[in-house]
């Protein structure tokens, strides 16, 4: 029996009172069904795309991994701090047994490994070992360790003397990640009752305001030996050292009263918590993909349209070409961001877009008629040069209608409070006119030779 307070077989301290468990709060069942429900409806959400899925399996299949830990009651529990400041040895002596590697090489532990406690007899109760914080490996492991933190529903943090920068700097990261968490001050067998009266009020005060008080406890998990003198019957003395038992009975009961109280609850809000940031991570790659598809959507309709308009010999008839490509780029645009048009619609769009840009639009068909008159007046003496001007222009006006229609469906089909003028007003100071017809008139003599 260790000193403190005695523990019966299944964790749980000894008494005369002790009865089983109350049943959970309506409150706490509550919340772990929102979180099953939260989870589930991310796994099974068929709007993500099968590329920003794929991308980021390894996040969706952490994420089917907490839905089993919530279906099953699992508590995961993570240890965290510097390297040899007995991080396994202090799980081995809450197992009591040797379940994970004590070594006294530097940096024992190389990647986060998982252990059962028995002890714990309804739902279940695992214990995760880490890397040290400072490995000289470092970033690899620190990062393989603040990611078992995140996703632990309580964090052990170990330390052996009073807190250093290191220490205090990823103790802060850990306390942002919303996780209850326990200091453990370890070796506390070096230190005399005054020397650890001392430590613990040095540790309190630097983590005023990050961890309570009462979550800062004391632990010897693998005392050092200690040297005895033995007198026999004849009365000769011998020295035989002896190793003390481990001393965690501080850190058990602690855990075990935050696990009463609150362990269904910290499961749920860990999981919760770690699908909302997958949420936010498939949202912002949702957007991202839109964006790019979007663009290159744009880039493909308005060259398409330069070459159709460079290459149709007759006049005024690429004018309805170009309205029609058009039209067909701001359907496909629609369709990006999940809000489809009709055709009709999509041509009133434009119509509005036409307004708003007003003369330089005019100018822009204008440069079209001429253009097309002049392929057949020269009669096909300057057809590359006028072709490659009128694809150009034809270029740059697909442009402006794309990028406007962007920024339409961005705003989720709305103009702003702006309306479409200031919209429309802003993209075209923000554009570089010459850069996007030299860009396409180089694009269309490279076809237009490539053609030939």
């Amino acid at each position: 029996m260790q000193n403190g307070l005695p523990f019966t077989p299944s964790g749980k301290p000894e008494s005369t009172e002790q009865s089983a468990p109350s049943p959970a709060p309506a409150s706490d069942n509550a919340a772990l069904n929102r979180s099953r429900d939260a989870l589930s409806e991310l796994l099974r959400d068929n709007r993500i795309p099968a590329d920003v899925r794929r991308e980021l399996q390894a996040e969706f299949d952490q994420l089917q991994a907490m839905l089993d830990k919530l279906e099953h009651g699992h508590i995961h529990i993570a240890v965290f701090g510097r390297v040899s400041v007995g991080k396994s040895a202090l799980l081995n002596a809450l197992l009591g047994e040797q379940r994970f590697s004590v070594s006294p090489l530097h940096g024992e532990t190389r990647s986060a490994s998982l252990a059962h406690w028995d002890s714990v007899s309804d739902g279940g109760l695992f214990l995760i070992d880490t890397p040290g914080i400072n490995e000289i490996d470092g970033e690899k492991r620190e990062q393989l360790a603040h990611d078992v933190a995140a996703r632990s529903d309580l964090v052990l943090f170990v330390i052996d003397s009073d807190l250093t920068d290191t220490e205090l700097q990823a103790l802060r990261v850990i306390v942002e990640e919303n996780r209850p968490v326990i200091v453990v001050l370890n070796k506390s067998d070096r230190y005399t009752g005054e020397q650890q009266n001392t430590l613990i009020a040095a540790v309190k005060k630097r983590l005023d305001g990050l961890v309570p008080g009462v979550n800062i406890v004391t632990a010897a998990a693998r005392p050092a030996p200690k040297t005895y003198v033995m007198v026999d019957e004849s009365g000769e003395q011998r020295e035989e050292k002896r190793q003390p038992p481990a001393d965690v009975e501080a850190v058990r009961l602690l855990l075990w009263d935050i696990l009463e109280r609150e362990g269904k609850v910290l499961a749920a809000l860990n999981a919760t918590l770690f699908a909302g940031k997958l949420s936010d991570t498939v949202s912002k790659r949702i957007v991202e993909l839109r964006e790019d598809v979007a663009s290159r959507l744009i880039h493909n309709y308005c060259t398409a349209k330069a070459l159709a308009v460079a290459v149709n010999p007759v006049p005024l008839s690429d004018l309805l070409a170009a309205i029609a490509v058009d039209t067909s780029l701001v359907m496909h645009l629609s369709r990006v961001y999940g809000l489809p048009l009709t055709r009709r619609e999509s041509g009133q769009l434009i119509a509005t877009i036409f307004r708003q840009v007003g003369l330089v639009m005019g100018a822009v068909w204008a440069t079209h008629l001429v253009s097309s008159i002049l392929k057949v007046s020269t009669f096909g003496i300057s057809t590359l040069v006028t072709a490659t001007a009128q694809g150009a222009v034809a270029y740059y006006a697909t442009y402006i209608v794309g990028q406007s229609a962007r920024q339409y469906f961005q705003r989720g089909k709305s103009w702003g409070a702006g309306g479409p003028k200031q919209v429309v007003n802003q993209l075209l100071d923000s554009i570089d006119k010459e850069s996007i017809l030299q860009e396409a008139q180089e694009a269309i003599r490279a076809r237009l030779n490539s053609a030939r």
